[in-house]
């Protein structure tokens, strides 16, 4: 019989309510102008080393001016920029762009008087390209990319000949020549689309590290505010004893029925502030040496017990059973309760009937496996469970996430020395396993 579908029940807040909103795609890195400028400056002396050490060193024969007046335009755009502009703002990319288009045709140019290809200095074309992967949107250095390929195609037909020795001709075949410019078209673009990989995978990390810390932070903050209040609660319950004491005893002594009916309302007040901060004074406290002490079992217990009524029951229990000697108690450790109730809540979220979470020890280890009788981890993106911005829940109506959860909370359980296995169980159903090291864990007696 298939079940009737029903409004889906209100959830309490998971750990990832707090990213609702937040958007932490990955942002384009920027570059200083200072660092453009200095990076230019390195080239300007390079360049002018190298050209007046060929030509005075070696004794080859170049032409030395128009070689010089190209490295001196690059000095003097240097030179120029500071005076116009801030080099210490962020540039924007139009900018940036057109300085390193600037820096690829000055060194094409170069290229161009000296040999073109055959100049083994014509890797250095490499170099801009790679300053704007890390710099700049894709569209801005896919299009220095393709400036890049296109000028050494140009200086590959069109270029003076290869500076030598005098009275000798220096000349390499048409065909490596064409080898040379075609190996250097492929190394600019892998170089090109690994170091944009590498830089995108750089800023994916930064953005969810800083999503964990956000995290514990909140979890402090909280703690926190929970001491703050049992405090608030214990000195406020002196004068709040007072006032109902007193109002009492208006409430014996009134003869008025108003005054009566207003000395009632005072105690009856009272007593719920006093209800209120009675609540609020049991509270633990961080720090409280019997607070921050669980068992295997209540710290399972804790984590699960937001989720409970929310969809699938969790069933708690331990392996070996309860009484067995030997098992250990636990520090309180925030990174290690919101990375099991994280997992809770998923396998709460995709469990068909029932979702257990067991916890089980040895000499070493504390071992936590959450498990559902759900559909499982789907098998293309088992693998990549753990990197951030990858979810199981794109397909899901209305539980579209960020692909934070797995990757904070597996980052909190290795912050502890912890591990954590993902996978599908053979009966069907997904598994967590998370094993932490028994002895940076277990509270002292």
């Amino acid at each position: 019989m298939n079940a009737v579908p029903t409004a889906p029940a209100a959830r309490p807040p998971g750990p990832d309510d707090w990213l609702d909103g937040v958007d932490l795609a990955p942002v384009f890195g920027r570059v200083r102008l200072r660092t453009l400028i200095f990076l230019r400056w390195l080239a300007v002396a390079g360049q002018t080393a190298t050209v007046l050490g060929v030509h005075y060193g070696l004794g080859f024969d170049l032409p030395l001016a128009a070689c010089l007046a190209l490295i001196a335009a690059s000095a003097g755009l240097n030179a120029v920029l500071p005076v116009f502009v801030s080099t210490q703002r962020l540039a924007r990319d139009g900018e940036a762009f057109a300085q390193l288009a600037w820096d690829m045709v000055q060194l094409m140019a170069l290229l161009a008087l000296t040999g073109g290809l055959a100049n083994p200095f014509a890797v250095m074309i490499v170099g801009p390209v790679v300053i704007s992967v890390a710099a700049l949107p894709a569209r801005w250095w896919l299009a220095l990319g393709a400036v890049a390929i296109t000028g050494a195609a140009v200086i590959g037909v069109w270029h003076m000949p290869m500076p030598w020795l005098p009275g000798e001709v220096f000349a390499l075949p048409s065909l490596y020549l064409a080898a040379t410019g075609l190996a250097l078209a492929i190394a600019i673009a892998f170089t090109a689309v690994y170091a944009w990989r590498v830089a995108a995978e750089a800023r994916r990390m930064g953005a969810a590290l800083a999503a964990t810390q956000s995290v514990l932070a909140r979890e402090q903050r909280l703690s926190a505010l929970g001491a703050l209040a049992a405090a608030a609660a214990h000195e406020l319950g002196t004068p709040l004893a007072t006032i109902q004491l007193t109002a009492k005893e208006m409430l014996r002594a009134a003869e008025d029925p108003l005054l009566k009916e207003d000395a009632e309302l005072l105690v009856s007040q009272a007593r719920r502030c006093r209800e209120i901060l009675q609540r609020l004074s049991q509270m633990k406290e961080p720090g409280d040496r019997m607070h921050d002490r669980l068992g295997l079992a209540e710290a399972m217990e804790e984590a699960a017990a937001p989720l409970r009524g929310v969809g699938a029951p969790v069933s708690v229990q331990l392996d070996p059973p309860p009484g067995e000697p030997g098992a250990p108690v636990l520090q309180r450790r925030a990174e290690i309760l919101y990375a099991l109730g994280n997992f809770i809540e998923n396998a709460v979220d995709f469990a068909n009937a029932r979702v257990t979470l067991t916890g089980a020890w040895d000499a070493r280890q504390v071992r936590f496996i959450v498990a559902d009788d759900g559909p499982g981890f789907p098998p293309d993106i088992l693998a990549k469970l753990g990197e951030p911005y990858v979810t199981t829940r794109q397909a899901e109506p209305g539980h579209g996430g960020l692909g934070l959860g797995v990757f904070i909370a597996m980052t909190l359980v290795e912050r502890v020395g912890g591990v954590v296995a993902l996978s599908n169980a053979p009966g069907g159903g997904a598994r967590v396993e998370i094993a932490l090291p028994r002895a940076g864990l277990e509270a002292s007696a």
